[in-house]
């Protein structure tokens, strides 16, 4: 997770709208972000157990979906589409997930529930970094607004495209190293 490195997907995805849809997105797409991080913290290991799915499959799968994102933001077409359904849809998907509560942070939260071995300090400093990291990235996404007053409309078109560039290249990567799982069984 990147609170300041959201911001360019998040002004790219919603700075064009009003600064109380704004700060709505940033509280949903936190939020969002939080439940999935902490269900997956409480029951992940059972969750992909039960499925029988794997972290390389869970990397591919978030890799894929940034990827079209990606795409979206490229070439033009993610601000393009009505406001009323966007809003809260552009909190969940891909704000909530898989951007804050990608695969890798599911898979990171997995690996130090794993490492706590049943340690209650051990599970009260994973609460508490998923919490802060939480209210850091609310905070870089809700007084985002102040980056929009300095680089205006055509900063956000410029925004949209860099962030939507280097999110195909986190997808790229992710897909690579879910590839990598799957070939050394990891």
């Amino acid at each position: 997770m990147d609170p300041p490195g959201t911001v360019p997907v998040f002004l790219s995805l919603v700075g064009r709208k009003p600064p109380a849809a704004r700060a709505r997105a940033a509280r949903q797409a936190v939020l969002v972000s939080l439940l999935v991080v902490s269900l997956f913290a409480v029951a992940g290991q059972a969750i992909l157990a039960y499925l029988g799915i794997g972290i390389p499959a869970l990397q591919g799968a978030g890799g894929l979906l940034l990827l079209l994102i990606a795409l979206d933001l490229l070439t033009g077409k993610g601000g393009t589409e009505p406001e009323t359904a966007e809003d809260v849809n552009v909190a969940l998907v891909p704000l909530g997930t898989p951007l804050l509560a990608g695969p890798g942070a599911i898979a990171a939260t997995i690996v130090f529930v794993r490492e706590a071995h049943g340690r209650l300090g051990a599970y009260v400093a994973l609460g508490l970094a998923i919490v802060t990291v939480h209210l850091v990235l609310w905070a870089c996404m809700r007084y985002s607004g102040v980056v929009i007053r300095v680089i205006r409309e055509s900063g956000i078109t410029l925004l949209a495209k860099i962030a939507g560039l280097l999110l195909a290249a986190i997808a790229v990567q992710l897909v690579a190293d879910s590839v990598q799982g799957f070939i050394t069984g990891a």
